[in-house]
């Protein structure tokens, strides 16, 4: 069987785990310079759910789709490193302050460019916003059916797919026609380990930018190994309208900021006495907690 050209969208994301009081910027954007960086969780799910597809129909190729600065690259290199093929990086200064709709715009615009693909895969949604809503946006945008949710392949065919999905009351199996858009949980498999040969193989893989900057030493490398050269496209390569990108093209306005410190109190021992008890359900009315 021919294999299946599979559009993976993925995002580097700050690291949400260690949140602190600088982790927010006075506007209400994500300072990111001050948090590490991390391929997005549930996009390395959705990564896995292409690769396994790929391991099961010889032929299949697998590109890596993120807009981010120039740092981004990284997790195209992490996907080169786990198994996908070709990796494209959107990086300029009018894609930044995008909210979910002016990103869902970029990257559509982007899968255009790009040409005919069977399935675009990604993560439900991504740590630094919890919206759930890029993914969706993306198939609104391109016209293409979409199932959410995603936790496991069933099967693949030429012009269908038939997908598991875990949703809060239970379990689902659909069957949808290619193209076709997933979003995928984090309930599905983890995404495999770094291969050590692609690892050696991929290690030097660069942007456009970053070869400008790169030790001359290895920059013949991008000539005898075209593969080495990751896509960059700025906001010239794909075809798009200036009002609908960055904080312009982005709706969503962040009205408030409020940390919320969590403290750790004294705990105490309370005997199993009637009294004791009785005492503790009190205080606990009183205060609120309960009822």
């Amino acid at each position: 069987m021919k294999g299946f050209k599979i559009i993976v969208l993925a995002k580097q994301v700050p690291d949400t785990r260690n949140v602190g009081k600088d982790a927010m910027k006075a506007d209400g954007t994500v300072n990111r310079a001050v948090l590490p960086a991390i391929f997005n969780p549930e996009d390395l799910n959705a990564l896995e759910i292409a690769l396994r597809i790929k391991d099961q129909s010889p032929g299949t190729t697998i590109t890596l789709l993120t807009m981010g600065p120039g740092r981004a690259a990284d997790i195209i290199r992490e996907g080169f490193f786990r198994g996908a093929d070709d990796g494209i990086l959107l990086t300029d200064r009018a894609f930044a302050g995008s909210d979910t709709l002016a990103t869902s715009y970029a990257l559509a615009q982007a899968i255009k460019k790009m040409g005919k693909f069977d399935l675009i895969v990604a993560g439900r949604q991504a740590i630094d916003g919890d919206t759930a809503q890029v993914g969706p946006q993306v198939a609104e945008k391109l016209g293409l059916p979409q199932v959410t949710y995603v936790e496991e392949i069933l099967e693949m065919g030429k012009n269908k797919i038939i997908a598991k999905r875990r949703l809060e009351r239970g379990v689902e199996t659909v069957s949808a026609p290619l193209p076709l858009v997933l979003t995928v949980n984090g309930t599905a498999p983890e995404c495999r380990s770094r291969n050590t040969k692609l690892l050696m193989k991929y290690k030097h893989a660069k942007t456009v930018s970053e070869i400008q900057s790169a030790n001359e030493d290895y920059l013949h490398l991008y000539n005898d190994r075209p593969y080495l050269n990751i896509t960059e496209w700025s906001v010239n390569e794909i075809e798009t309208v200036s009002g609908q990108l960055g904080l312009t093209g982005s709706p969503t306005k962040v009205k408030k900021i409020e940390n919320v410190v969590l403290q750790a109190k004294d705990s105490r021992i309370i005997s199993t006495a009637d009294e004791s008890i009785e005492e503790l359900m009190v205080e606990l009315i009183a205060n609120h907690t309960i009822g």
